[in-house]
């Protein structure tokens, strides 16, 4: 499986709103930064993530461009959040030895 593979498995799993999913993929050191948090823990990307899907009814992705690396991987998204909303984010998810999300990075961005 290829960083692109598992980052797109981690996007699905997102979209679906699928902690579970989400969690099973995390490395137990596993940080998220965004533009509102910065948490560190795989507990605290857990409970980050389940208040961000406990704050929208829906979330699309749709991904506009990807860059892949020896442990990571960089992409620019739209997401729709509730259908109305409209995010131009750049995520860079960093993986472990074995597969596992070690770091999220998301950066916000705007649409032209």
């Amino acid at each position: 499986m290829t960083n692109t593979d598992r980052f797109d498995a981690f996007l699905r799993a997102y979209a679906a709103k699928d902690l579970e999913g989400i969690a099973e993929m995390l490395s137990e050191g596993a940080a998220l930064r965004d533009w509102d948090i910065s948490v560190r823990g795989r507990q605290a990307v857990i409970s980050a993530t389940k208040t961000n899907f406990d704050n929208a009814a829906t979330i699309a992705i749709e991904v506009l461009s990807v860059c892949e690396s020896r442990d990571c991987v960089a992409a620019e998204l739209r997401i729709t959040v509730d259908t109305s909303i409209e995010l131009y984010v750049v995520d860079v998810i960093q993986f472990d030895a074995s597969g596992k999300v070690l770091a999220i990075r998301s950066y916000k961005g705007r649409s032209d």
